[in-house]
């Protein structure tokens, strides 16, 4: 499956089942990606993160996060707010109750970001109101 075929399948809003799928095709790519060549599709692997960020489910962030930092190109497809679908106090809360190596890794990146101004005026409405336009600009 490529990024228009997920997009026209199950849009930037998936529920129930179609959840679980983009969970299914997120973790997919994120193993093809953390190959030495980078086999995964990172244009779908950030749409993937899109739609679990409009889900706003916390226990996605750490899906998102191991997406993000499958390599360097992830890295740089998936925008560091795409873990906040929650929110950003909500999600930083979230990570510092887990107890593993990767929550403590994208609960500092967060930090670093938010410190930079990475999330001046964030809000998860506004983002998701962004995707939805670059996603589909004509409708």
């Amino acid at each position: 499956m490529d990024e228009d075929k997920s997009l026209h399948r199950y849009g930037l809003r998936p529920a129930g089942v179609n959840l679980d799928e983009v969970r299914g095709l997120l973790a997919a790519q994120t193993l093809l990606e953390r190959r030495p060549q980078g086999d995964g599709d990172t244009e779908l692997m950030k749409l993937c993160c899109v739609q679990l960020f409009n889900a706003a489910v916390l226990e996605d962030v750490l899906l998102i996060w191991q997406a993000k930092s499958a390599s360097m190109d992830a890295d740089c497809s998936i925008d560091i707010q795409l873990l906040c679908g929650s929110g950003l106090a909500r999600t930083n809360a979230y990570l510092s109750s887990r107890r593993l190596p990767e929550a403590d890794a994208a609960l500092q990146r967060l930090l670093r970001c938010e410190a930079a101004g990475d999330f001046e005026d964030f809000s998860a409405a506004g983002h998701s109101a962004w995707y939805a336009a670059y996603y589909t600009p004509d409708a």
